[in-house]
């Protein structure tokens, strides 16, 4: 019964926590061990087998980032669930108190057995800096005849359903899955793109404000699902301008990474048409600079706020790269030698380079170089893809 539990908790993605009839640790799944380590990649510890409010279970849970990772906040826990506790531990109050961790022994003396089918509560200040809450649900499992097979522990973030559901509908879960992968800031060598739409000014002051709103709405809907599709980041929006990261970490390789940058540039720039058509503007009207550049050394990351969730980047290349793209008027597509050369020959003959032959201009060379890029970036080799 406990496996079948275990596999459906799994199976939707739940944080559930899976006890036996001793309250002993049987299963613990995914994402609660991915959400205790804090997104690191890694899976937080549990002492399957042993008391949940045990000894064991508490010097591992001292490692986590999330969760009741202290004696005090699993102390909470056990002034919950700790009737059920005190009920199914042979020799009741007495054996609970000399199993569990010393410093959960006061609670274990204030408890009472309990027999209730379910158990809720929200446990508040969970987490590394005591800042999240933790709405919290025990249910207890009985067999076919009625004998205890153990407790499911099921809990969510502390927003509602109707809440969470709304803004999960409107992501997509396969970025999202990408942003946790970079939660934990770090270097990580990237592709980067930048984009940005000529003439918005002029196109501003033409159209209302709502429908010059619509345009920009339409453009970064766009934007996000080609970078999304070709395995990237979607960085910060500024205005009308569109920041994208492709690291070699979750692309598999820095050809792949370059690769996809490219394939996401071409395939928001055939885009581009229909949001001209659905805003009713000529094709011209809605042209983008793109400038494509590699980050050998970005120090890359999600940052959450109370207000937001976005990826960002620092690096001498982000600004190198907002430089090449300023450069790309015309609505060409510029990208940097050292991008192109970090493709493998298969990528690039699918993207129809070769990188042997290309020939590079510096950007200060360029017509278009703007007195930023003569500054800041002259000697970048750019070419047109």
């Amino acid at each position: 019964m406990l496996a079948d539990v275990a596999s459906a908790m799994e199976a939707t993605g739940q944080w559930a926590w899976l006890m036996d009839d001793r309250w002993r640790t049987v299963y613990v799944t995914r994402d609660v061990r991915f959400t205790y380590a804090g997104g690191t990649g890694e899976l937080a510890p549990f002492a399957i087998g042993r008391l949940v409010f045990g000894s064991e279970s508490l010097e591992l849970a001292r490692t986590w980032r999330f969760g009741p990772n202290s004696p005090e906040l699993m102390g909470v826990m056990l002034r919950n669930f700790g009737g059920w506790a005190v009920a199914d531990t042979p020799g009741g109050l007495g054996a609970l108190r000399r199993a569990v961790d010393p410093a959960l022994r006061d609670i274990v003396g204030r408890l009472e057995p309990s027999d209730v089918a379910a158990v809720s509560f929200t446990a508040a200040g969970m987490g590394i800096d005591h800042t999240v809450d933790v709405p919290i649900s025990g249910i207890r499992l009985r067999r076919a005849d009625g004998s205890l097979a153990g407790t499911l522990m099921v809990f969510k973030p502390a927003a509602s359903m109707a809440v969470l559901s709304a803004y999960t509908s409107m992501g997509d879960p396969r970025h999202f899955a990408l942003v946790q992968q970079v939660s934990k800031a770090g270097r990580r060598p990237a592709a980067i793109l930048f984009a940005d739409l000529e003439g918005s000014s002029a196109l501003a002051r033409r159209l209302s404000t709502a429908s010059y709103f619509a345009v920009g709405r339409r453009l970064v809907r766009a934007a996000d699902g080609c970078v999304i599709d070709a395995g990237g980041l979607v960085g910060r929006h500024v205005g009308d301008g569109i920041v994208a990261f492709f690291p070699a970490q979750t692309a598999g390789s820095e050809s792949a990474a370059a690769r996809n940058c490219v394939l996401a540039a071409r395939q928001l720039r055939a885009a581009l048409a229909g949001v001209a058509e659905r805003s009713d503007l000529a094709p011209e009207e809605v042209a983008l600079r793109f400038g494509l550049h590699w980050g050998s050394t970005l120090y890359i990351g999600a940052v959450t706020t109370g207000g937001r969730s976005e990826v960002t980047a620092l690096g001498d290349e982000v600004n190198e790269a907002a430089r090449i793209e300023a450069c790309a008027t015309g609505g060409r597509m510029l990208a940097s030698k050292d991008l192109i050369e970090r493709l493998a020959p298969d990528d690039a003959a699918r993207l129809g380079i070769d990188p042997d032959r290309t020939v590079y201009t510096a950007l200060a060379g360029l017509a278009t170089a703007t007195e930023k890029a003569r500054r800041d970036a002259p000697a970048i080799s750019v070419c047109e893809v």
